[in-house]
């Protein structure tokens, strides 16, 4: 097909670098149309902003908050405007291959096209998945451990702005510029300056590198919070799996993301400075790229669906009535992943030549760590069995995982026989099986999280009939897209085909392209669901502990106050709070004393916006504007240090006016 495509010249001025108008893309209608939706929102929300007088709360409950529970709110917010921008890149893919058969050229042009796939595993890996789990963990787990707050909470704003500033990034390059053309991993040497020219692949770094700052910060905070912050009593084996999940998969972060980053940065050095690292010349290697990236990529994958095995536990749980079945098994299986994370990497590359023996240790090593996951499906099936199950929405999205991350593991451990991924790697059997785990383990969790926590978050349910509808159009959906994708991979389709010559494989994508237009309407029915649930939240009221949980956050208000618990708690085994239930316990209505809090500060969004700003600079080399964003961030952490008004204490009678307001509730 040809593109017709044209890449600005290269020029370079001292004030704006290399950025002219010949990079803003007038020429792509489908960018214009964007352009024109996103402002015109934009400029909606601004004048609701400004007619409901919201620009003071917004800045002083939420923008400078360290609040775990308002940050975890807005990672959440921040993932579903991520997901809508991920998924309408995955509609361009499969409407395009729908159309793109048999010497036909589709509508959209190569060059577009490459962009489209890479900003699509970009956000939805970083920006979507890792979003929602970051959201899901910050909101629960300091209350399941009867914490205040995390342990350090002016990070936590910190962290939340740093991912912001690298979504942000990414979409600036919608409209300034163009994104990386490489695929998600960016493998050299076409990432390389001799291949990747333009700022396409320096937005890919940048904003990576500001979003992982935020990621690590993130990880070493909630490590602390579960190691330090336990209520008294609380031993390790006494917290609920979904603490032990956020523990282990902190760890993994704390791990393995400062290898990501290092990774990009010998990249960068590569494309700014000559350094020939991965190179094919001058003494680089790319297969030193490729080993390093899925060093950190494999644990990556288990980063994103350990919490939701978390989440499922919590679930399961709750709606069979049982303590979940073999919990020191559960924590041993996490554990045991964790470890093996670290030793299967090389299972993405079985066919670039690293030799029998060493292919047969990693499908070997693949193979087990299929067993502790197989051993957490038994667990939670044993915890169902004999059990009153409830089947309420966040149980339906736990037994559509179980059907379908089962799937999806079989599929993997078929990937892990050498000889089989001979003849299915890089097809679109790996891209089915990938979204067979991810959607069946990620998406489903983070639905199934979001419809269990948000009558703690808010203090009504969400509509149960449009929540049903979502399931069944995500669940349906998903088998639609992806079950073609498995029978193109065994003929032999590769993936990131933008045309293909043999129209007997246009009826799959045709299929493929109805699925993923269901999986749509299971997104507009979840945006409907928030609308009618907030619409209607004086019906759908309800009290501090809906679904008769077992865990400490549900000792809490709802939704929680900012201190979240009024007195200390004395924890005296598992399931804290349904032994509080089983003991006839209320909290008390007298004796309250101040409360010990962390104020709220701007430094946080002030940092990460300079980041922003520097991470632009740096894309289209205006060094001076990148010398002084990166002075600015500098400077205001070392002010932020001298800053000793952090702390403050909610009065004894606030507290009790509070818990009172939250008792008449």
């Amino acid at each position: 097909m040809a593109d017709g495509y044209v890449q600005p010249a290269e020029t370079f001025s001292p004030i704006f670098g290399r950025l002219t108008l010949d990079w803003i893309p007038y020429h792509e209608p489908i960018l214009i149309a964007t352009f024109a939706g996103v402002a015109l929102g934009g400029l909606v929300v601004l004048a609701l902003m400004t007619y409901f007088k919201l620009w003071v709360p917004l800045w002083r409950d939420w923008v400078t908050t360290v609040d775990h529970k308002k940050i975890g709110i807005m990672y959440m917010v921040l993932g579903f405007i991520m997901l809508i921008r991920g998924f309408a890149d995955a509609l361009m893919m499969r409407a395009q291959q729908a159309m793109a058969a048999g010497g036909a050229e589709g509508y959209l042009p190569p060059h577009h096209f490459d962009q489209v796939f890479t900003a699509h595993g970009v956000i939805m890996i970083f920006f979507v998945a890792m979003v929602f789990i970051t959201g899901i963990m910050n909101y629960v787990m300091p209350m399941q451990i009867g914490a205040r707050d995390v342990a350090f909470p002016f990070l936590n704003n910190f962290s939340f702005w740093m991912t912001v500033s690298g979504a942000l990034l990414v979409n600036i390059s919608l409209f300034v510029g163009e994104f990386a053309r490489v695929g998600w991993l960016a493998f050299p040497p076409l990432s390389g300056a001799s291949y990747s020219t333009g700022p396409g692949m320096d937005y890919y770094l940048w904003a990576l590198q500001i979003a992982g700052v935020g990621t690590t910060l993130s990880g070493i905070n909630m490590i602390a919070t579960v190691l330090k912050m336990r209520a008294p009593g609380m031993k390790l084996m006494d917290m609920p799996i979904f603490t032990w999940t956020t523990l282990i998969t902190n760890v993994l972060i704390v791990v393995a993301f400062p290898v990501l980053t290092a990774t990009l940065s010998l990249l960068t050095l590569d494309r700014y400075f000559d350094f020939r690292f991965f190179t094919n010349d001058f003494g680089g290697n790319a297969m030193m790229y490729i080993n390093l990236i899925w060093i950190w990529g494999h644990p990556e994958v288990y980063i994103l669906i350990i919490p939701c095995f978390g989440v499922f536990s919590e679930i399961v749980s709750t709606f069979s009535g049982k303590p979940i079945f073999g919990y020191k098994t559960m924590v041993w299986a996490t554990a045991c992943i964790m470890v093996l994370s670290f030793v299967v990497w090389l299972h993405h590359f079985f066919t670039m030549g690293s030799g029998a023996n060493v292919n047969t240790f990693f499908g070997i090593t693949t193979m087990i760590i299929a067993v502790p996951t197989g051993v957490k499906i038994f667990n939670w099936l044993f915890t169902m069995y004999k059990g009153r199950v409830r089947l309420e929405v966040p149980m339906l999205w736990t037994i559509g995982f179980l059907i379908t991350f089962t799937i999806g593991g079989m599929t993997g451990v078929l990937l892990a026989v050498p000889p089989v991924d001979f003849q299915l790697h890089n097809t679109l059997f790996l891209i089915a099986h990938f979204h067979n785990v991810i959607i069946g383990g990620v998406v489903f969790a983070v639905y199934a999280a979001v419809s269990y926590w948000w009558p703690k978050a808010f203090g009504f349910r969400m509509n149960d009939k449009w929540g049903r509808r979502s399931f069944w159009f995500w669940f349906t959906g998903f088998y639609v897209a992806f079950m073609p994708l498995y029978a193109l991979g065994l003929m032999g389709v590769t993936r990131r085909t933008a045309t293909y010559p043999d129209a007997g494989w246009q009826p799959y994508f045709i299929v493929a392209a109805f699925g993923a237009v269901l999986i749509l309407l299971g997104i507009v029915s979840t945006f409907i669901n928030f609308y009618v649930s907030i619409r209607d939240r004086k019906q759908l009221a309800c009290g501090t502990d809906p679904w008769d949980a077992r865990t400490l956050e549900w000792a809490t208000q709802s939704p929680p106050a900012p201190y979240n618990f009024p007195f200390d708690l004395q924890i005296t085994g598992r399931e804290a709070f349904w032994t509080m239930k089983q003991q006839g316990f209320t909290w008390p209505t007298t004796g309250y004393k101040p409360i010990h809090m962390p104020k709220g500060t701007a430094f946080g969004v002030l940092i990460a916006g300079l980041a922003l700003v520097f991470g632009f600079a740096m894309v289209w080399y205006i060094w001076w504007l990148a010398i002084l964003a990166f002075v600015g961030m500098i400077g205001l952490g070392i002010f932020h240090t001298f800053n000793y008004k952090r702390d403050y204490y909610i009065p004894a009678e606030e507290v009790s006016a509070t818990e009172a307001k939250g008792a008449a509730a």
